[in-house]
């Protein structure tokens, strides 16, 4: 009788164990209650942003290119240059920080593609791509989180100016138009280096070929010297570079004119440098 209760007993565990269970059963257990709604473009975007901003939070030295670099820069070459081309420090730095602000900012962004690819080689972005979220999400929080460093930047070097004798004639309003229309710029111009860093394969690579972008198109400006000094196919370069539109709008604002002109330009050369460089970015992002 024992025996026979037993060998009951195990065959109905068995059955239950061999049941397969119910698909139906399946979505209860897994969605026991509504879904959350999708966050929009903009939120996940902020998300992202903020992502970054702990990064620096929890790695500090990641500042240093935003404080010490430019004040290395202001101070450097006001006073390398500033005696011989303009007579003093004070008169050439009227004329200087506007322009080195211009071209530090425009060589900070250049770390952006560098976080990219260390993410990309860590993995990161395989799981981004499988969250529920706008695409390229993770990209523009990258760049709105190096605004913020762009902005440190700008008020840093701004202060390192006005303690060594710049002025904006233009007031707060002037040095706010200017500095706004840099960060626009700075945010356009980063695309440039998200696509290197999703296009290359390694950090050392992405900074190679950065350099080799930059430095034409920052030194070859009129970050330092009027255009007019030089050879007329050479101004030709300087005269349609997006750096020297950025550079005469910032330094026309800051003292308080308004270069309509320079300003269009400025915004233009942003929306096509987002249009271009955007596309291809989410076009490797997608596809790497």
């Amino acid at each position: 009788m024992s025996t026979a209760t037993t060998t009951k007993s195990t065959k109905d565990m068995a059955d239950l164990v061999l049941e397969a269970p119910r698909a139906e059963d399946l979505a209860a257990l897994l969605v026991s209650k509504d879904r959350p709604p999708r966050p929009s473009a903009l939120s996940a975007s902020f998300t992202f942003g903020w992502r970054a901003m702990l990064k620096i939070k929890h790695v500090p030295e990641q500042l240093f290119d935003v404080t010490a670099f430019p004040i290395m820069m202001v101070l450097m070459y006001t006073y390398l240059f500033g005696g011989a081309l303009a007579g003093s420090v004070s008169a050439y730095i009227q004329f200087l920080l506007p322009g080195i602000l211009t071209m530090s900012v425009v060589m900070i962004t250049m770390y952006t593609g560098v976080a990219v690819n260390t993410d990309i080689t860590k993995g990161v972005f395989d799981r981004f791509r499988t969250l529920p979220i706008w695409r390229p999400a993770p990209m523009v929080g990258y760049l709105l989180g190096d605004v913020v460093r762009y902005f440190i930047a700008s008020v840093v070097m701004l202060g390192v100016g006005m303690i060594i004798g710049y002025r904006p004639h233009g007031g707060p309003l002037g040095v706010v138009l200017g500095i706004a229309l840099l960060m626009v710029f700075s945010f356009a111009f980063s695309w440039i280096w998200t696509m290197f860093g999703l296009l290359l394969r390694t950090e050392k690579s992405v900074m190679g070929v950065s350099m080799m972008v930059i430095f034409p198109l920052t030194f070859l400006s009129n970050v330092f010297v009027d255009p007019k000094t030089m050879p007329g196919w050479l101004q030709a370069f300087v005269n349609n570079s997006p750096v020297t539109h950025v550079a005469t709008a910032v330094r026309e604002l800051m003292v308080g004119n308004w270069p309509t002109a320079d300003i269009a330009w400025s915004l233009g050369w942003a929306g096509l440098l987002v249009l271009v460089f955007g596309s291809v970015t989410m076009r490797l992002y997608n596809r790497k």
